[in-house]
């Protein structure tokens, strides 16, 4: 056989000079592939920063999520393209490169959506940390919706009947979702959490008996830490059905507070106590006086009420606030001689005349 005969020789359907071809043209792309991807990441994007503009983030993201599978099936494609195929690798090579491609722009799509809702995430925790669960969720469900679509595809591709899989699909959608309505009912009251917003991540928080601020709003629970350190988890729906306390959206403070003074204290001092309560209370900053009274004549006592408005949510501040009109009202009552009552009872005993 001389070398002419060679070249002509066949193999598998086709002779060595195509196989050399498209081998050639095979290594050609893959390297030009190659060097492509490394400018771009080195020269192009090498350097993009934390402080570039968000569009060259997400690029650099999303051409490093560039599978180098997906580079070599580009090339094996390219180089195929010079042979003749048989009937089976008709239809195969175009499936396959189908497939692949479909596949990697998944990865695209997500790469490129992780990013952007990483770069608003970390804006809005600044700016409106309320917004941060929701960013969160949408992220998850529009990931769920590229990756449906791609399995759509794929299924498509491999010859399976995508029509009567739906169908068959939401047959069986209605069933798992009864069986799995808990699930379903904490994942739609995370909806509900996220768009009605009664409370958001820093918010603190009373439901029932337990008190905390809220760490994270999940597709299922919610996760409190409370005061004693320890981490409270409730089920979204349980929260949604209980009285929630939001001391996060408190603007201001309403105290009713109280007093009393025994009954041996004089009338004309009886009539100060309320301009004493007012005057004390008005020598504090951020505090707004309502009102002092006379309230009731108590069993061992006499009540007085008084009400002021703390103009902070910071319960350290309220408490130190009342902790110097307590002071102030103790000095007070000293330096004019009245007494604070306790609770005591008087016995009085007679004899009866002989």
């Amino acid at each position: 056989m001389n070398q002419l005969e060679m070249l002509n020789y066949e193999i598998l359907g086709n002779s060595v000079v195509a196989w050399i071809a498209s081998f050639v043209l095979f290594l050609a792309v893959w390297a030009a592939l190659g060097a492509l991807r490394r400018i771009v990441r080195k020269r192009l994007l090498g350097r993009v920063d934390a402080t570039a503009p968000p569009a060259l983030q997400i690029a650099r993201h999303v051409v490093g999520r560039t599978a180098g599978w997906f580079l070599l099936l580009i090339a094996l494609y390219a180089g195929s393209r010079l042979l003749e195929p048989g009937p089976w690798t008709a239809a195969m090579i175009p499936r396959v490169a189908t497939i692949g491609l479909v596949v990697q722009l998944g990865l695209w799509a997500t790469a490129a959506l992780t990013m952007f809702l990483t770069l608003r995430r970390a804006q809005q925790l600044v700016a409106d940390p309320s917004t941060v669960a929701a960013i969160d969720l949408v992220g998850f469900l529009v990931r769920l919706v590229v990756w449906a679509a791609v399995l759509l595809v794929l299924l498509d591709n491999l010859g399976v009947n995508v029509t009567t899989l739906i169908a068959g699909l939401g047959v069986g959608g209605i069933a798992v979702a009864l069986a799995a309505q808990n699930i379903l009912g904490d994942l739609f009251s995370s909806l509900s959490i996220v768009f009605d917003k009664p409370f958001v991540v820093g918010d603190f928080i009373i439901v029932g008996d337990f008190l905390g601020s809220v760490e994270h709003v999940g597709l299922k629970t919610t996760r409190l830490r409370s005061l004693s350190g320890e981490q409270l988890v409730f089920s979204n729906t349980d929260l949604l059905n209980s009285r929630v306390r939001n001391y996060g959206r408190m603007f201001e403070r309403r105290v009713v507070s109280s007093l009393r003074v025994t009954y041996r204290t004089p009338a004309d001092k009886l009539a100060r106590i309320p301009a004493m309560i007012r005057e004390i209370a008005e020598r504090e900053q951020k505090l707004r006086f309502d009102r002092a009274h006379f309230r009731a004549l108590a069993e061992s006592a006499l009540l007085f009420e008084y009400v002021y408005y703390v103009l902070t949510p910071d319960y350290n501040f309220y408490m130190d606030l009342q902790q110097r009109i307590n002071i102030a009202l103790f000095e007070r009552f000293a330096a004019e001689g009245i007494e604070f009552a306790y609770p005591t009872q008087t016995v009085l005993l007679s004899r009866a005349a002989p």
